[in-house]
């Protein structure tokens, strides 16, 4: 049986939370510390978002602000959401040749999060994995999580565990249209994701989870959960260079401090052969696209939205490859598949068709005009 460190954080400040595997993953890169599972609990709300979003596109920022809740971006794709102390978290570091860890994304999700469905099934309820990243409970959602890569031998996978679900502020920290919207959404939500609180009555002893979790480990996956304590080399990343990145302005409007040029609405015409455009296209994923077109060619490209990429940070070399491209789809679609072939960057539930659609939206929306 393969032996893995369990880090049990307890109850810990949000950031450290949120962010402390991310010391680990760099401990593991550099061959510091083992394969990983932390347990942990945020002690106070806050709000995360996305590696791709746009913050002030997709969160209420000034309600964040008169409510105190920190903002926080993760490393990880998908969307924006609030987090509090009735989650528990698991946060998965582990070396990507291990022979335990697929190397396929989706694989991964599945074969990880059988221990999440393992656990709910323990606890009463009939629990579902359902591709790509959820765990469902009677087609409720019931367990969120992402997936990501670090230096060059880490992979990262991290979820949760629902304990109760606060509505109010799930839906209060979204920036939407109108209030009507709001109130559609709250409703949605209530209907689609759930807890334990919800299912059971009540929610189960942190403690009884705990072991069920350390159990599924050991009876699905083969491995044997072992307690430590964090290393001094994961304490002092996390201080020196974890923290002060994720309390940096820079690193929280990281997308759009890419580019300078960013315009709200669809077309703005700077001049005959100069336009600046944003659209959105949703496939399993949102997908919002904003470019400089000049003389009908891609000048500038910035890609946001709620999907994973794997290598996160290769967001960037797609934008680079799709500088200069003409507005013919051959040529787009080649460039996107060309940056896959390169790069065997994996997006889950996106494909290099989906990308290539956005861009077809930016010439429907110039031709419109």
């Amino acid at each position: 049986m393969a032996k893995w460190r369990l880090l049990d954080l307890g109850v810990a400040d949000h950031l450290m939370a949120q962010t402390f595997y991310e010391a680990t993953a760099k401990a593991l890169d550099e061959g510091l510390v083992p394969n990983t599972l932390i347990l942990v609990i945020p002690k106070n709300p806050y709000v995360c978002i996305g590696f791709h979003q746009e913050l002030e596109k997709e969160v209420d920022v000034e309600y964040c602000r008169q409510a105190s809740l920190p903002i926080i971006r993760r490393m990880q794709g998908g969307g924006a959401v609030y987090l509090d102390s009735n989650q528990l978290f698991y946060q998965v570091v582990a070396r990507k040749d291990d022979k335990l860890i697929p190397s396929n994304v989706e694989r991964l999700f599945e074969k990880f999060l059988s221990v999440t469905v393992y656990v709910y099934r323990k606890l009463g309820l009939p629990a579902e994995f359902k591709p790509i990243n959820d765990v469902v409970v009677r087609g409720k959602k019931i367990s969120g999580n992402g997936a990501g890569a670090f230096g060059n031998n880490a992979v990262i996978l991290v979820g949760n565990i629902i304990l109760d679900l606060d509505y109010e502020s799930m839906c209060r920290i979204l920036k939407v249209p109108d209030e009507k919207f709001k109130d559609k959404m709250a409703r949605s939500m209530r209907e689609w994701v759930t807890s334990l609180k919800n299912e059971l009555g009540y929610v189960p002893e942190l403690g009884e989870i705990k072991r069920l979790i350390s159990e599924g480990y050991r009876e699905l996956l083969g491995i044997g959960l072992e307690k430590a304590e964090p290393s001094k080399e994961e304490l002092e990343v996390w201080e020196n260079e974890v923290k002060p990145r994720h309390l940096s302005i820079e690193w929280l409007y990281m997308p759009e401090g890419r580019y300078g040029w960013l315009a709200d609405g669809r077309v703005v015409k700077v001049s005959s052969s100069v336009k600046l455009v944003e659209v959105t296209y949703k496939t399993g994923k949102l997908i919002r696209i904003t470019a400089e077109v000049v003389d009908d060619r891609l000048s500038y490209v910035l890609i946001s939205g709620d999907f994973f990429m794997i290598p996160e940070n290769n967001i960037v070399k797609l934008e680079e490859m799709l500088k200069g491209s003409p507005l013919d789809m051959n040529e787009v679609l080649g460039r996107i598949r060309k940056f896959y072939q390169e790069t065997g960057t994996q997006t889950p539930g996106i494909t290099a068709e989906d990308f290539a659609k956005g861009i077809q939206k930016i010439k429907d929306a110039i031709e419109s005009k």
